[in-house]
């Protein structure tokens, strides 16, 4: 505890990964906190998943990221980000979660699942993709319930309902069905999310058009049972046959972070942080803001190839105010 970091960065996604390479260019004693895997959220995507954007606008370091098709995959991005972390021999410790952040005289103390520390600033690159926003009905902590997809061998032959209409659960809804699901979707529009992949949305659409797939428009789940779900539609209640449920739902930043060091968020629904866009810096002194954490719930702002600039700005900013 006697030492002190000039900034700890909590994630070790790529954004976090980034900051630690301009922590290095700029020689500041540094450390990133990592809860889970390297680049945990992206390990944590379906296995299949194609990125939107191309693998050059994934680059960060002047590292090439190479790729077979013009948009990387999964396990491409895994290892691109691997090799970043060995080429930079990043300071990362892996599987240590934080659990409390306290503003001390001499900056901040942070404690974990493994240890405490002092660090004079804070970045929180934590992403938002580990909290899954709930659809708060009964039945829901059942375990064929599913906040998060992987692959699509578990599902042969059984009946799945997927709930939304965004690339998640176009995937999952797809995949599903191509090895032999019988698949539903809860739709909470009129259609199909126009964001959707433009090489995939037609796929799904001709889907449920020709009735492979069914779908419930401006529909929700009314309440999830051992082996059926009942759907709230315009046409009113419906109970169907059900093996389990893909809440395809999205996800939340950990607010809890932002709420212990009194970051302020705006009281409309995007519960957007405070930070001045010029530096990253939040309204706490010290504390800055990295990636899609920076739109609070409108995460459709902030993405890895629009949100990598954030660490050279912080790093270049804490290193003028600690000189």
């Amino acid at each position: 505890m006697d030492k002190i970091y000039d900034v700890i960065i909590i994630g070790g996604g790529p954004i976090g990964l980034a900051c630690g390479v301009e922590a290095q260019k700029n020689n500041l004693d540094y450390l990133i906190l990592e809860k889970g895997a390297l680049t945990n959220s992206i390990y944590n995507y379906p296995v299949n998943m194609t990125f939107f954007s191309t693998s050059d606008r994934l680059e960060m370091a002047n590292i090439p990221f190479m790729s077979v098709g013009n948009k990387p995959t999964r396990t491409e991005a895994l290892e691109y980000y691997r090799r970043i972390y060995f080429h930079f021999k990043l300071k990362v410790n892996l599987y240590e979660g934080v659990q409390t952040l306290n503003k001390v005289d001499n900056g901040f103390q942070i404690i974990t699942t493994k240890g405490e520390y002092l660090t004079k600033k804070i970045v929180l690159a934590t992403g938002f993709y580990d909290l899954p926003n709930l659809m708060n009905v009964p039945g829901e902590e059942l375990p064929k319930v599913m906040h998060y997809y992987k692959e699509p061998w578990a599902f042969i032959s059984q009946k799945v309902l997927v709930v939304g209409g965004a690339n998640s659960a176009v995937d999952a809804a797809l995949e599903t069905w191509r090895k032999g699901a019988e698949v539903s979707m809860v739709l909470l529009g009129d259609e199909i999310d126009e964001n959707v992949k433009y090489w995939v949305r037609p796929d799904i659409m001709n889907r449920i058009k020709e009735g492979s797939i069914q779908a419930f428009p401006n529909s929700k789940i009314k309440e999830i049972r051992e082996k059926e779900v009942v759907i709230s539609t315009p046409d009113g209640d419906m109970t169907i046959e059900n093996d389990w449920v893909l809440a395809m739902t999205g996800y939340k930043p950990n607010f809890a972070l932002l709420d212990q060091l009194g970051v302020e968020l705006s009281l409309d629904e995007k519960r957007q942080p405070c930070y001045d866009q010029a530096n990253q810096e939040s309204n706490v002194p010290g504390v800055y803001l990295a990636g899609v954490v920076c739109g609070g719930l409108n995460t459709r702002e902030f993405f890895i190839e629009n949100s990598i600039v954030h660490a050279d700005s912080i790093m270049r900013d804490i290193k003028e105010k600690l000189s």
